[in-house]
């Protein structure tokens, strides 16, 4: 694992399949994802570093989002969150559908899923819907954007200029795009116009380098 600072405030966890992202309010701490199933320890060594894990907030169900949320919750004091929709599949109550891949996808899922272990079944211990308000930051909004997932999540915090896209957005090679491996295309679409209209300097997406200086900007240019 990789860790990267974004800003005094915000870490990248880059892990071999996609990345988590660490917030900092003073000593308390925020995982937004876990990477997957096997990267407690690398998440243990980051937030020894800088305080102690007060909650993790899942954008989405996918074994490299939610693969390592078994083992984080676990440990004392933190809460789980992750929306309603897509709760039932990481408490492993039922299975999550299948995107539905264009052949091309079909192609590289193939090879970035290759060996990707299953999430564990997790807790969730506060189901979200959108619209609410965390105590992180100056405070963040959460976004209900579905398509990649039904239960898809962003997180915005306004103040701080900062937002969270969970795989709705994907950035390659320096160029920004809707993710792939969605659930509903036209849906994770219109998903990824919501988030282009918010204030945001940084976004920061579950794969690709973030986006640092005038990322809702970009976002626009993307969907315009």
């Amino acid at each position: 694992m990789d860790l990267l600072e974004l800003t005094p405030r915000l870490h990248v966890l880059r892990f071999s399949v996609g990345q988590a992202y660490l917030w900092r309010d003073g000593n308390d701490l925020t995982l937004v994802d876990t990477g997957p199933a096997g990267s407690g320890p690398a998440i243990a060594d980051a937030v020894q570093r800088f305080g102690t894990l007060r909650r993790v907030v899942l954008t989405h169900f996918h074994d490299d989002h939610a693969g390592s949320a078994a083992e984080v919750a676990s440990w004392p004091g933190v809460t789980v969150l992750a929306h309603r929709d897509d709760a039932p599949i990481i408490r492993g109550e039922r299975q999550g559908p299948p995107p539905d891949f264009t052949e091309f996808e079909r192609e590289l899922h193939s090879r970035v899923a290759h060996g990707l272990p299953p999430a564990p079944p997790a807790r969730v211990d506060v189901e979200l819907t959108g619209g609410e308000r965390l105590d992180i930051g100056e405070g963040a909004r959460v976004v209900h954007v579905p398509g990649h997932t039904d239960g898809s999540i962003g997180l915005h915090l306004a103040a701080d200029r900062v937002l969270f896209t969970g795989d709705v957005v994907a950035e390659h090679g320096g160029e920004l795009m809707l993710g792939p491996f969605n659930l509903d295309r036209e849906r994770a679409a219109a998903s990824l116009r919501v988030l282009a209209a918010m204030d945001a300097d940084i976004a920061c997406f579950g794969h690709g380098d973030a986006a640092v200086g005038g990322a809702g900007e970009r976002l626009r240019r993307l969907h315009g």
